[in-house]
């Protein structure tokens, strides 16, 4: 099949509003999967620049996401140095105004709270405006409804939404469906094999979904 659309490209189609971000990152601390993308009526191909916000790479954490993700208009992932020192009696970054105060204060960046990595999974839909904040896990399949803030992690093939925000509910009843979607991971196949099942996987009918899938995974 030559014509499932390339992933290596910048715009995906003739609009030109959303751009496939593994194209576009340069920063060395983040990743993005295939197929993944940034809708953006004005800037997409700034997203490193506008959306990213305060990346350091030196100190020391990444920023990943996974495949077939959706990231709409004005989305932000805080990335660890917007953190202020709360350590000691005062938040005030003294160090980085120069100075004698640059002289007389600790190195900034050592001082800060480390959160870790910001782990977006695959087949992640967030809303617009949404702030990501450090250190977040967001699992796979999941929805982060429009300006939520995320300030913890969020389970697989959940709803969530709000700020902070917190699990609305689950994306399915099925647990069975949830655990087959999670052991398949359909945005790992080969090209030509996911094109086959694209009309299973936006089917609404989820007891043939669930029933073709653990086929699938018991043939495997």
């Amino acid at each position: 099949m030559s014509n499932i659309p390339n992933p290596d490209v910048i715009f995906p189609n003739e609009f030109k509003t959303s751009c496939f971000l593994k194209n576009v990152i340069t920063a060395p601390n983040i990743t993005v999967g295939d197929y993944t993308y940034y809708d953006d009526p004005v800037d997409p191909v700034g997203f490193e620049q506008n959306n990213v916000l305060f990346n350091y790479p030196e100190f020391g954490d990444r920023l990943i996401i996974g495949k077939f993700c959706s990231i709409a208009a004005g989305v932000k992932f805080i990335m660890g140095p917007a953190n202020h020192r709360i350590s000691s009696v005062t938040t005030y970054p003294f160090q980085v105004f120069g100075g004698v105060w640059a002289e007389k204060a600790p190195p900034h960046l050592s001082q800060l709270p480390f959160k870790g990595d910001t782990v977006v999974g695959s087949d992640v839909w967030i809303g617009r405006e949404s702030v990501i904040m450090p250190g977040v896990k967001i699992g796979d399949g999941s929805i982060i409804a429009a300006y939520s803030v995320v300030a913890k992690d969020i389970p697989p093939y959940a709803v969530a939404g709000g700020n902070p925000a917190r699990v609305i509910k689950k994306r399915f009843d099925d647990e069975e469906l949830m655990d087959i979607l999670l052991r398949l991971r359909w945005w790992d196949l080969p090209g030509e094999e996911l094109s086959e099942l694209v009309p299973l996987l936006c089917s609404p009918d989820l007891g043939v979904v669930k029933e073709e899938l653990r086929g699938m995974l018991n043939r495997a």
